[in-house]
């Protein structure tokens, strides 16, 4: 049996899938809060758990295109659901980080509210850190009802067709942590009334990593595209 054969063939045991992700997330992890040693504490543990959080997810989302590719990656898509499930789970632990470090389990300042130093009321003084944490809530909903049906169990109690139609919301997740992610990576620290920080690092990789998981799935559409459009002409053909 030829190479590619045994590959496509592989299938490792769920453990050893949740195992082997787990592993890989927290070493991902700890690459990531070593890369930015000049940040505050509470600041390096949070983009390290969500940058680790976005590229589990991003995974998941190429996977299923590349394998509609090429039956090549087939064996792939087993890895699909781990990948998904530890997103989230790193989503949930980078929220708890922000509710514990940032805001202070102040749920009203997530939103971009402050009290007033003189009328001690909330004001609104960050905008579009407001709107970009609504719409991080809005993905965590997304991804964590994803990752609770992610196993058969709720396959076999929801059936076939609603299971995947539920799936298929991971759509919506993604570009929902693709929003959250640019604004916190491009936008949030440019203050006009202060000293500009330094370029995130991770701009770039963030592009090519949105910019490749669009590619794939653009390339995987076409694909179906054309061989359903060719379908019923080779099917009427002697």
């Amino acid at each position: 049996m030829r190479q590619h054969e045994l590959l496509r063939n592989w299938r490792p045991d769920w453990r050893v899938r949740h195992l082997v992700v787990l592993v890989i997330a927290c070493a991902g992890s700890y690459a990531f809060l070593e890369s930015r040693p000049e940040w505050s504490e509470m600041h390096r543990w949070n983009r390290a758990v969500g940058d680790m959080s976005l590229v589990l997810i991003a995974i998941s989302m190429a996977i299923g295109p590349t394998a509609r590719l090429t039956q090549r990656f087939r064996f792939i898509v087993p890895w699909r659901r781990e990948t998904g499930i530890y997103g989230v789970l790193f989503a949930v632990v980078h929220t708890a980080i922000i509710l514990i470090g940032w805001v202070d389990w102040d749920m009203i300042r997530l939103f971009g509210f402050e009290i007033h130093p003189n009328r001690g009321i909330y004001v609104m003084v960050q905008h579009g850190f407001g709107l970009a944490n609504s719409i991080g809530i809005l993905a965590l909903i997304y991804g964590v009802v994803l990752a609770c049906s992610s196993n058969d169990l709720s396959q076999k109690v929801l059936g076939g067709t609603v299971w995947k139609f539920l799936q298929q919301s991971s759509y919506v997740l993604w570009m929902l942590v693709i929003v959250h992610t640019a604004y916190f990576l491009f936008l949030h620290f440019l203050h006009f009334h202060q000293k500009l920080p330094d370029p995130n690092w991770a701009q770039w990789p963030f592009g090519f990593l949105v910019g490749t998981v669009a590619l794939l799935q653009t390339a995987a559409f076409l694909k179906i595209w054309r061989e359903r459009r060719l379908k019923p002409q080779s099917g009427g053909s002697v």
